[in-house]
């Protein structure tokens, strides 16, 4: 078995212990009481910038331990004043050390600043309760692995998110994956550089896969930003905007290295 299908089981075995019906008219009825600012999709829609989805990541399977313990309340106030765009929170606690606690306590720091920074609940998404609970803890948008879900659940979730208002980050790596994609009519499309199967980086995935993606669609190049001179790279390849996360935990001046991915 690989490694996303290892994680894939598991996340359907922990979500399954929480379900509950769901309906789209109740994520509506919610989204319309909660008070949003600017969409993740609009965030990101800077035509003569690179936008930067910064992420708080404490670990991954491929990289290990990150930043054990780091305070993902102190990481936004972090990323914030470095000007990230977005932001991404890991909330898998097995795998990825996070928790859903951290959505919500980034998103309390966020509501109370006058730049509004939307954040991706990143998790691996199979039930609308995720959806539920990433639209109660502040989040604007959620990931969906086109690999691990088939065409029926892409459609459901999607239908769910739209409910919500919130924006689907597609994420694939292969030709076949972003043509399952395309299907659906993303509006945001991330590339992810790392295989999942294997847990190895190639930024030479977007520049392959960039060129096959119609224009309108927002484009995020993910994983193996590990200098600004990546994000210069996939820029030159289309990239509208990077998620960066282990790099930017690890940086000395988060501040300093999103202003040099910037200024491409």
């Amino acid at each position: 078995m690989d490694k996303l299908a290892e994680i894939m089981n598991w996340k359907r075995q922990e979500v399954s212990l929480r379900e509950r019906p769901v309906s789209e008219q109740e994520l509506h009825k919610l989204a319309e009481r909660l008070d949003f600012g600017v969409s993740f999709h609009d965030a990101l829609a800077k035509p003569d910038e690179l936008s930067i989805i910064a992420e708080i990541k404490r670990k991954s399977p491929s990289a290990g331990m990150i930043a054990e313990g780091a305070s993902a309340l102190e990481q936004s106030r972090t990323y914030y004043n470095a000007g990230a765009d977005a932001l991404s929170v890991l909330t898998d606690e097995k795998y990825f050390g996070g928790r859903l606690e951290d959505l919500w306590e980034v998103n309390d720091f966020l509501r109370e600043h006058q730049r509004f920074v939307p954040t991706l609940r990143k998790d691996f998404m199979v039930h609308p309760i995720q959806i539920l609970e990433a639209l109660e803890a502040g989040a604007r948008a959620i990931l969906l692995i086109v690999r691990a879900l088939n065409d029926e659940e892409l459609k459901m979730l999607r239908g769910y998110a739209d409910a919500a208002g919130m924006d689907c980050l597609y994420e694939v790596h292969e030709l076949h994956e972003l043509e399952k994609a395309l299907r659906h009519e993303p509006k945001i499309l991330g590339v992810n550089n790392r295989d999942l199967t294997r847990f190895v980086t190639d930024l030479g995935t977007t520049e392959q896969l960039f060129p096959q993606i119609p224009d309108g669609i927002i484009k995020v190049s993910e994983s193996g930003i590990t200098q600004p001179e990546d994000a210069w790279r996939v820029r030159d390849a289309g990239a509208d905007a990077v998620l960066c996360g282990e790099a930017l935990m690890k940086a000395e001046d988060p501040e300093a290295f999103i202003d040099e991915m910037k200024d491409s």
